[in-house]
């Protein structure tokens, strides 16, 4: 049984918490936040009586095999980036395993910061892009993997949140469809300003036009300007989509709903309840990293080299749409990239 924590017992954290309700492989021993009445709230909801102010010494005093980190990547009421500062203390506490909320990064620095940690850290980092694992598209994922739709022709996904907030999650999805094949080329625009100084600093809208290694391309979009609605009236978080088309068929997971064309099949689709299928993902996606624990070989899907391949894709649809050009991916993104946004934007 692995010894876990929660560093951040603010709202996200609760979806992490709940998850130990049906994991079986580690139990929640430990929390902290610097705030004392989120801790001493969180703890008395979640009967967890081991609570601490200080980091380093719940680090220290608990020796956590798994550590949640669910935090803001940037400081609340200040510009300070704090996803590395984090990560790296837990690395040199030798944490073995930390699932950490996205973003990974904000901008083009703390990225460096974070991609030269991944080279030298042991402590295995996964991300917290937990829909990876919801059901639906574990199935949907099956159907593509099996042939079901044929060879894949392209993809279209989106997201109506800023690029930041959701691209995250959207481009790993896409990454799972195709088997975590790298990307290798972008073509990016940018539009508005509007986000630029918030605690995910970044442009309102993007979109990209992306090829991946192993040849498939995917149109990406992100903000409320430019990804197309999924359900009408209803907030920009719940428009998250993923569409997979195929030589003989397609299949299309949205925020609530899916649908799908196999020539086997026919035309299928359906309602889907979010919620129900986001806490089996999160109890997946922590049962995962304990799998990993326990065999090299059982690579967590979300793992961070992964997940910075992603975030580097998506600086490149940034600096693409700032220099008009199109970047070959991986680059070497240049300092100071928000305020080429704000000078812009």
């Amino acid at each position: 049984m692995y010894k876990c924590a929660i560093l951040g017992c603010r709202g996200r954290a609760r979806a992490h918490a709940r998850a130990y309700d049906n994991v079986k492989g580690g139990k929640l021993a430990a929390i902290c936040d610097m705030k004392e009445d989120l801790l001493e709230g969180f703890g008395e909801e979640f009967k967890i009586d081991t609570r601490y102010t200080d980091f380093d010494e719940m680090l220290s005093k608990e020796k956590p095999d798994l550590l949640h980190i669910v935090t803001a990547p940037v400081l609340r009421g200040t510009n300070e980036r704090i996803r590395y500062s984090l990560l790296n203390q837990a690395s040199e506490h030798n944490v073995p395993a930390v699932i950490i909320e996205k973003p990974i990064a904000v901008e083009s620095e703390d990225w460096r910061q974070i991609y030269e940690l991944s080279k030298r850290t042991k402590t295995k980092i996964v991300i917290n892009t937990q829909l990876n694992f919801h059901p639906k598209n574990l199935e949907l994922k099956q159907d593509v993997a099996e042939g079901k739709i044929g060879a894949i022709k392209f993809i279209e996904a989106s997201a109506r949140n800023p690029p930041v907030d959701q691209a995250p999650h959207v481009l790993q999805l896409v990454s799972s469809y195709i088997d975590n094949s790298q990307p290798v080329k972008v073509m990016g625009q940018i539009a508005g300003a509007g986000k630029l100084d918030g605690a995910q600093p970044s442009p309102a809208n993007a979109n990209g036009r992306v090829t991946y290694e192993n040849g498939v391309q995917a149109s990406v979009a992100f903000g409320p300007e430019m990804a197309p609605r999924v359900l009408p009236e209803t907030g920009s978080s719940r428009h998250k989509r993923v569409c997979v088309f195929g030589e003989t068929g397609f299949v299309h997971w949205r925020f609530d709903s899916w649908e799908r064309y196999t020539p086997e099949g026919g035309y299928e689709g359906g309602d889907l309840n979010y919620g129900a299928q986001n806490a089996v993902a999160q109890t997946n996606l922590t049962e995962a990293v304990f799998n990993w624990l326990d065999d090299e070989s059982k690579v967590h899907p979300t793992h961070l080299s992964q997940s910075l391949a992603e975030f580097n894709l998506l600086l490149g649809i940034y600096y693409s749409g700032l220099s008009h050009t199109v970047i070959d991916l991986p680059f070497d993104p240049p300092d100071g990239m928000m305020d080429m946004f704000r000078k812009q934007l």
